[in-house]
């Protein structure tokens, strides 16, 4: 009987007030890819961070390769062979390819001197070995994300890893990316590197991983060969509950057009963007990676300048040259990337919500932390933000619920357009059902909404129309009825009969 190459047995962790993990077991074998799955908050973060020595368990063993251990810390936990490649890459921008691989333990010459010609060989010949096409020599900072992924997991591989845990690992890939990755983790696989795959994209998962393992509310649910589950069953597993509408549009478009907009352009990013959005109306915005759909959302908001183009609200003609000129418009913007575009995240969840509304809230310049609360714990509330401690640090919320926050704080405002710029990205399907619901709902009450989204069930799902993007450009216009996911990639890969 083949032994695991990691076994943990009644993992246990609580922090103040919360009880993260409770009695987890996993088991991972050599050369298996194996699937981790679970909504924020199930506890996947915190038996991470175990496994890689940051956190130490409260109860609970750990074994490798048939041995007891305690991982120390991150060193201790790389000298056992697990590495983790975060969301985040710890790699160092300034430093090139080669450095950055043998940071640590670079090959040093004559009194000490880095051996740059050594280091630049084996580089390549680690590379090559996982047939990644990079110069040794290049900054890492001018890399594009999907090759400094690549060169983190060859890193670890070059350090004899044999698990390798990925957290999130495809969220800002794209297809073709994502493609190359599975290609790289199924020939690691081949090679007795074992893989802990840990994804909000369900279809991802059963793509590549050989068992899955389901956590929720930090207890484990169970494991499964993924030839013998379903997606639909393990959404069950993640969320306790059946959900039985991903996607809830029960609105119908008023005839008030509430924005407008006519041959917006700014060199090198789009051009000749032209768009209307009715009240009550979702209208979906997609592209493939490089298509120019965030852009056109950040110039919307005021956050880059334009070249020439109008834009019209409830058919004024207003001119939008930074975020507080969009504000006074009644524009509200929820970027792509909230922990580093939206989110304060040492600062309380209270303050987070209220500080866009805080010129309307203060009194002779004075606000106090429980007026802070009195005029948030209505959204909380209704945003069912959990938990619902307004002065917790946002940063200790899961991905969902600062989505949420991001939220609230733009319905402070009641804003008549809002654009939402991958509005469900990083977050489990339970808390996507429910971002789903609002934006539904906001539609209803005659918000404009423009939604800009990369999963295409999404779009499809949720729009009222869908407008593709290609190379900058708007390039097809379809309605809700006739939209089908074959025709709108056609659109966005340039096909003319799309």
């Amino acid at each position: 009987m083949v032994q695991p190459l990691l076994r943990a047995e009644g993992i246990s962790k609580a922090f103040p007030g919360v009880q993260a993990l409770d009695q987890v077991s996993l088991e991972i074998f050599p050369g298996e890819i194996h699937g981790l799955v679970g909504e924020n908050g199930a506890g996947k973060s915190t038996l991470i961070r175990i496994l890689a020595g940051v956190l130490r368990p409260d109860e609970g063993r750990i074994f490798w390769q048939g041995h007891p251990v305690e991982i120390a810390d991150p060193r201790h936990a790389r000298r056992l062979g697990i590495a983790v490649i975060h969301q985040e890459l710890s790699l160092l921008p300034n430093l090139s390819v080669a450095r950055n691989l043998f940071l640590g333990r670079e090959p040093r010459g004559w009194l000490g001197m880095l051996d740059h010609r050594t280091m630049a060989r084996e580089a390549r010949r680690i590379l090559a070995g996982l047939e990644m096409d990079l110069d040794p020599g290049a900054l890492v900072g001018i890399l594009p994300f999907a090759q400094r992924q690549m060169l983190e997991i060859a890193r670890a591989v070059s350090e004899d890893a044999r698990l390798l845990i990925m957290d999130e690992p495809t969220s800002a890939l794209s297809e073709r990316e994502i493609a190359r990755l599975f290609e790289l983790l199924r020939e690691l696989k081949s090679r007795g590197v074992s893989v802990l795959f840990i994804s909000h994209r369900l279809e991802e998962v059963f793509r590549i991983a050989d068992r899955i393992t389901v956590l929720r509310d930090g207890r484990h649910i169970g494991t499964f060969p993924t030839a013998e589950v379903t997606p639909s069953a393990v959404v069950r597993m993640m969320v306790g509950r059946e959900i039985r509408e991903m996607f809830v549009r029960s609105g119908s478009p008023g005839a008030e057009i509430a924005l407008e907009v006519q041959g917006l352009s700014r060199p090198g990013a789009f051009r000749d963007i032209s768009l209307e959005i009715r009240r009550g109306e979702i209208v979906g915005l997609f592209g493939l990676v490089g298509a120019g759909r965030s852009e056109v959302a950040r110039a919307l908001f005021g956050l880059d300048p334009v070249d020439r183009g109008e834009i019209r609200i409830e058919g004024k003609a207003v001119r939008i040259r930074s975020p507080a000129d969009a504000i006074a418009a009644g524009m509200a913007f929820i970027p792509e990337d909230r922990k580093a575009q939206a989110l304060f995240l040492s600062m309380a969840v209270r303050s987070n919500i209220a500080i866009s509304a805080l010129h309307r809230l203060a009194r002779a310049g004075f606000l106090w932390g429980s007026q802070l609360e009195a005029w948030t714990w209505p959204y909380i509330r209704q945003l069912d933000i959990r938990p619902p401690r307004p002065g917790m640090p946002v940063r200790h919320l899961s991905g969902g619920n600062q989505q949420k926050v991001v939220i609230a704080r733009w319905l402070m405002l009641r804003p008549k357009i809002l654009i939402m710029d991958e509005p469900t990205r990083g977050i489990d399907v339970g808390a996507k059902a429910e971002i789903h619901v609002w934006m539904d709902r906001l539609a209803r009450e005659g918000m404009a909404i423009l939604m800009i989204s990369s999963e295409l069930p999404e779009v499809l799902g949720m729009s009222d129309r869908i407008l593709v993007m290609r190379e900058g450009r708007i390039v097809g216009r379809l309605a809700r009825g006739e939209a089908t996911a074959d025709r709108i990639l056609a659109l966005a890969m340039g096909d003319p009969h799309g």
